[in-house]
């Protein structure tokens, strides 16, 4: 599996999504449950991150004020 701080967002999450399904469906043997939540722990942590860098870029970007979007009318309230 490649590094987690190289990876995209979109990727990341697609990666928690399969090991979730995995351990739902109960395939994976006591060992491998251990080693999927470890991974799926680095995962979260790596899309928490971020997210709270696109925050924080965000915040920069409107002089330190976050707005809320309104997807209707295409820009910041």
């Amino acid at each position: 599996t490649p590094m987690i701080n190289k990876l995209k967002f979109k990727t990341t999450l697609a990666e928690l999504e399969l090991i979730v399904q995995s351990m739902e469906g109960e395939r994976l043997a006591l060992e491998e449950s251990i080693a999927a939540y470890r991974r799926g722990s680095e995962l979260l942590k790596h899309c928490q991150q971020q997210l709270s860098d696109a925050e924080n870029k965000i915040q920069i970007l409107e002089n330190g004020v976050l707005r809320e979007f309104d997807v209707s009318a295409g820009g910041s309230r």
